[in-house]
């Protein structure tokens, strides 16, 4: 097998070989009226006919010589078309130009649609233009690549050589695109709110930190959207939206990358029951326009079903102290927090040496109950210091209206009834704060003490969304370019 850099040298010499023929490649121009996967579905459903001339684009991943003949296939966004080059009708100088292709390069091609004898949909070529030399091999001749630090480091050559790949991203963007109508459809206003930040407020999470010159003060990526969200709320915007980016400074998983996609929207006059009605509408309204379907399956390598999670609508409700009981006892919350503490290290929940009581508990939901909930689940009135800028409950004030919507065993998305009242609020964001005034956001306090509306608000991850609707395992694999440490 000839290494890298013998291949490289090969390729080089062609190039040199085409522009000592007055062809650089790089000068060309061309423009396709079709593409490549578009002629092929056109032909194959008899809109376009036997002999119909077009023209098409892309790069060449498969190349076959036939001696007097040449076969490449030639592939773009919207799929691949057999093309076939034939010395009879190029003659004799542009053949031996088509000899200088390879695989990886791209060339716009023109002829008329043929079947071939094994009644492959293919072009008759008339004409090619070289419009790009690859000089270096593509990967694993096309069959995909198995090195995942090549995958995710090289992305573009995994996009070239793993179809799959290509379409789990192209279905991510049209994601998306059907959230962005549904909450057009709503009456939302889409709106941008500042991504660095004189103080990180919005979840409790440890920031990137960063310095500005010309102000002279430090700032910090956002670690989350929503208060500025309130504000916008406070100055009259009643439906609001945001699809961008957050940053947190912490560890990376199956499930966590530090820069990540975060939906959030808020409703005034409505409550969490409202948000969850929206939650459940927007993930089977886009689930059926990308997938058309609502079961979604996953697989395992050789393709065999191995779960399937069904979003029809009228998704299952539970209380989180309901499945706290029917996972660690009926007694669970009547129980001394020391009791508590050794049940849930019996149950096999990870329990740190400084955990507060409700952290406990919460170790014992995330750890042995979160994972089960396969199926759409939404886990309501969570303890109140979970959630510090939602209401309490009327019937419960030691919990809050609060939903997590849990979907293959994480959470896709959590909701509440936002808090509006200022001094509730100032009061609970100074013990979140443990006595540090710097930490508090003033100007948000200030903005409540102006007038908010009652409100209902959301957050959705869409690396996480999209790994559920996509039947994907790692975050990575939904991220065009995950967050890897420099080489």
């Amino acid at each position: 097998m000839e290494d890298t850099n013998s291949l490289i040298e090969q390729r080089k010499a062609k190039l040199a070989a085409l522009r000592a023929k007055g062809i650089d490649p790089f000068q060309n121009k061309f423009t396709p009226d079709l593409g490549a996967g578009e002629a092929r579905a056109k032909f194959e459903s008899g809109t376009l006919a036997e002999h119909a001339k077009v023209s098409v684009a892309g790069r060449i991943t498969a190349h076959r010589d036939m001696g007097k003949s040449m076969f490449i296939d030639v592939r773009d966004q919207s799929g691949r078309i057999q093309c076939y080059a034939q010395k009879n009708a190029l003659g004799d100088d542009l053949f031996h130009t088509f000899t200088h292709l390879d695989l990886g390069d791209f060339v716009g091609v023109t002829g008329t649609l043929f079947r071939t004898k094994t009644n492959e949909p293919s072009i008759k070529l008339e004409a090619f233009t070289i419009l790009a030399k690859s000089l270096r091999p593509p990967p694993a001749k096309w069959h995909g690549l198995e090195d995942t630090e090549i995958r995710y480091r090289q992305r573009y050559l995994d996009l070239m050589a793993n179809s799959d790949v290509k379409d789990v991203m192209l279905k991510r963007s049209a994601i998306i695109h059907e959230i962005r109508n549904f909450f057009h459809e709503r009456k939302y206003v889409e709106v941008e709110t500042p991504t660095m930040q004189g103080i990180p407020g919005g979840a409790a999470a440890q920031p990137f930190k960063t310095f500005h010159n010309a102000l002279g003060c430090d700032f910090y990526l956002r670690i989350a959207l929503e208060l500025y969200h309130k504000r916008l709320l406070v100055g009259g915007i009643d439906k609001l939206f945001e699809i961008g980016k957050n940053f947190r400074n912490e560890g990376l998983s199956r499930r966590h990358n530090p820069e990540f996609t975060m939906l959030e929207a808020y409703c005034a006059f409505g409550d969490y029951n409202t948000m969850m009605e929206t939650v459940e509408s927007l993930i089977t309204t886009v689930a059926q326009k990308v997938l058309g379907t609502l079961k979604i399956e996953t697989k395992d390598a050789e393709g065999k079903i191995v779960k399937t999670i069904d979003l029809t609508p009228n998704w299952k409700r539970a209380k989180y102290k309901d499945l706290i009981r029917e996972k660690a006892g009926a007694d669970w919350f009547e129980i001394s927090p020391a009791a508590r503490r050794q049940r849930a290290h019996d149950l096999g929940a990870e329990i740190g040496k400084e955990y507060e009581d409700f952290e406990v508990t919460g170790a014992v939901f995330e750890k042995l109950i979160e994972p089960t909930l396969i199926q759409p689940t939404f886990v309501t009135h969570l303890p109140k210091e979970l959630v510090p800028l939602a209401k309490l409950s009327p019937d419960d004030p030691t919990t809050v209206e609060v939903f997590e919507c849990c979907i293959n065993g994480q959470e896709i998305s959590p909701g509440y009834t936002e808090q509006n009242d200022p001094i509730a609020q100032r009061t609970t964001l100074e013990h979140q704060a443990g006595g540090e005034q710097q930490k508090l956001d003033e100007d948000f306090l200030v903005a409540l003490e102006h007038g908010m509306p009652p409100a209902g608000g959301i957050g959705i991850g869409i690396d996480r969304l999209c790994m559920m609707l996509l039947g994907q395992e790692s975050i990575r694999d939904v991220i065009l370019f995950p967050q890897m440490k420099p080489k």
